[in-house]
């Protein structure tokens, strides 16, 4: 074995390799995009925790597979075990261009994409997450710029998408036929009681006021008649900045609000040369929002939306105001 010293800890890392507590052992990180496999994986799970592991696997807080207890010396025979795995995953289902052999993910700074179950079965739930997941992976994968994506079906974000440096939620443009409307004020109460009380009813007619509305489609599924239905298109709130962080955590801020897929992905596509810009086309170990903080609001938002057609929906924000946790409290000290 090699000397423990002499391990490339950070080479390892890039690979998805994590260093453990346990010197010359390892954690391995398995990507699954939008937290969404078919279940036949976790017998490869399964075989590596067994075979090379400690026979624990962790549910990774970004829904990786995070396999424990891997030896130095077994890393390459994990490697070649992932392979078609990798295939499957990254080039089958999300149409990567990307070479795979059996010397496992070619990098680890963009993280595995965190998602909600979505629409494809969550009732209140405006996107289907997983779907997205995939096209968002193709887009940010492979690439040696860090950045942290996570998706949540709708607004009640239970995916903690607020808290990434991209956070993306599912909106709906909830779409009112005043002709099927029976005036039982349901989507009144929902939208007060669990929204923003968006809604008022005047002279038989429900009114939605845009600027309150936050396209959670809590009215939709409230409405007994269908009166309220969501819009065709779905649409997207990007939440920019968020972060954990024991110096510094934030939530993240509203960057841009009911844009169409297309637009989304455009805007991500803009993530690399945006953190080139920044570093000087010298990646470092940074964090999106970090990058963002570097750059200033004004110079991040020209050029993530450079060469970008925004839909007629789409609203951006003029400026954003971080409002970073402070530990400086004013303890009674007795």
């Amino acid at each position: 074995m090699e000397n423990i010293r002499d391990i490339d800890i950070n080479k390892l890392r890039k690979n998805c390799f994590r260093q453990s507590k346990v010197p010359g052992e390892f954690m391995f990180q398995m990507r699954a995009p939008g937290g969404t496999v078919e279940a036949k994986h976790l017998l490869l799970v399964h075989e590596i925790a067994q075979k090379y592991g400690n026979g624990n696997f962790h549910f990774g807080t970004r829904q990786t597979f995070n396999v424990m207890g891997i030896k130095y010396e077994n890393i390459e025979k994990v490697n070649a075990m992932v392979e078609d795995y990798i295939k499957e995953i990254e080039i089958e289902r999300c149409k990567l261009d990307l070479e795979v052999d059996n010397c496992g993910y070619p990098c680890l700074a963009p993280r595995n994409i965190a998602g909600c179950v979505g629409a494809d079965h969550c009732i209140k739930a405006n996107a289907k997450v997983p779907a997205l997941a995939n096209k968002i992976e193709k887009v940010i994968f492979p690439s040696n710029y860090h950045i942290k994506v996570a998706i949540a079906g709708c607004p009640n974000d239970c995916v903690k998408a607020h808290m990434t440096d991209f956070g993306i939620l599912g909106v709906t443009i909830p779409q009112y036929n005043e002709n099927r409307c029976v005036g039982c004020e349901a989507c009144l109460r929902a939208c007060k009681h669990h929204s923003t009380d968006a809604l008022t009813f005047k002279n038989g007619v429900i009114t939605r006021n845009e600027n309150l509305c936050i396209g959670c489609g809590e009215c939709i599924e409230a409405c007994p008649t269908r009166a309220f239905v969501r819009s065709k298109e779905v649409f997207y709130r990007v939440l920019i900045g968020g972060r954990t962080s024991k110096k510094s955590p934030r939530v993240g801020k509203i960057f841009v609000d009911f844009i169409t897929e297309d637009v989304l992905l455009a805007i991500l596509k803009n993530w690399e040369s945006f953190s080139a810009h920044v570093l000087n086309g010298s990646p470092k170990y940074l964090h999106g929002g970090h990058l963002m903080d570097m750059a200033g609001y004004k110079t991040f938002k020209e050029l993530m939306l450079k060469d970008i057609k925004l839909n007629p929906e789409a609203k951006v924000a003029a400026r954003v105001n971080w409002t970073e946790m402070e530990y400086k409290a004013n303890y009674n000290v007795k």
